[in-house]
């Protein structure tokens, strides 16, 4: 079974939202609920400032806070790393929300606080995620952490990593390339 994972190259982004505008399409969201975003942030001292983007959204962690405060087992985490949500259990308490340290969920108009699924009905076609294969400037590499000969581990061992906020113990799925 696969152990899927993602890593993120910022430097790579031009903040161009193709990611978030696939997304956006592939699971038919209005124009204000997106579930992947780019934070912009300035770094530096003047006159020596520069504009980084990070793309941000929810990082299917091994050990998901959200799942674990859901009383209906709603929000739950499938054997290949996916975190997902059963839309008939959930009660709407948003309790996955406030466990959430990376913000990643939104409302959406049943009020069931949805979040990036990694687009599971893609991967069982053997398709990349929407932000995954929609990306032009290969900011993100979606694959099989547990794969050996995966592009994801290749790269995965030769670029130095790090996650958003390790020190919550979510163990995240998500890696980003250190500058």
């Amino acid at each position: 079974m696969a152990k899927y994972g993602l890593l993120i190259d910022a430097s790579k982004c031009t903040g161009c939202t193709a990611c978030t505008i696939a997304c956006q399409m592939h699971n038919q969201l209005p124009p204000e609920n997106n579930y992947n975003r780019l934070e912009m942030m300035e770094r530096g001292t003047y006159p020596n400032v520069k504009m980084e983007i990070l793309p941000m959204q929810c990082m299917h962690c091994d050990n998901a806070p959200c799942a674990m405060v859901c009383p209906t087992q709603a929000t739950y985490k499938r054997e290949d790393g996916i975190v997902l949500i059963d839309h008939d259990k959930c009660i709407g308490c948003k309790y996955c929300m406030t466990a959430c340290p990376y913000d990643a969920r939104q409302l959406n108009e049943d009020r069931v606080p949805e979040k990036c699924r990694w687009c599971p009905e893609m991967l069982s076609k053997g398709e990349q995620p929407a932000c995954a294969s929609t990306c032009m400037n290969e900011v993100r590499l979606f694959g099989d952490l547990e794969d050996p000969n995966s592009e994801l581990n290749k790269k995965l061992a030769q670029v130095d990593v790090y996650q958003i906020t390790p020190e919550k113990g979510t163990k995240p799925r998500i890696f980003y390339v250190k500058k």
